[in-house]
């Protein structure tokens, strides 16, 4: 005969004991700190992303206009380029744009963009006026193009491009 106590099914006998109330506290705690730090950091990627696309637009004659109120504010500069571009040091170009009749000098530190960056040609330059206020100081170009200089080159240009 067997001996074997019975013992009522689900009863826990034989099965591993289930977490105290304390233990699935702190593991619902971890995950919700989880959670947090996850939602912030899409969150924070979010704003700056949302910074860098609402960086500001001025033509040249608007950026001087303004140029006291953006002091080291970050914002693009759109001009044309009227004079002949000169090499200041590696990676660094100096030259001038105008709009409007409004001229100014923008000392460039980076990489040239491209071969068709010459005097002419629309660009946008982005960075910050100097702390002296007198030059623009830029760390990325566009070169924009004119459907004129389109008409005339359409080897050269993107059909895609605007």
């Amino acid at each position: 005969m067997d001996v074997t106590p019975r013992t009522a099914p689900g009863s826990g006998v034989g099965a591993p004991p289930a977490p105290s109330r304390r233990h699935r506290g702190r593991r619902g705690l971890a995950i919700g700190l989880v959670l947090v730090a996850a939602l912030g950091a899409v969150g924070f990627l979010l704003i700056k992303q949302i910074d860098s696309a609402s960086l500001y637009y001025y033509n040249a004659d608007e950026a001087v206009a303004k140029r006291d109120d953006l002091g080291d504010q970050r914002f693009r500069i759109q001009g044309t380029v009227v004079d002949e571009r000169s090499a200041v040091g590696d990676d660094r170009l100096a030259f001038t744009i105008a709009f409007a009749g409004t001229r100014v000098e923008v000392d460039h530190d980076g990489v040239e963009p491209s071969a068709l960056f010459e005097e002419g040609m629309p660009v946008v330059c982005e960075g910050r006026w100097s702390p002296d206020g007198s030059r623009f100081v830029s760390d990325r170009i566009e070169v924009k193009h004119s459907s004129e200089y389109k008409a005339e080159n359409p080897d050269r240009v993107d059909p895609a491009a605007p």
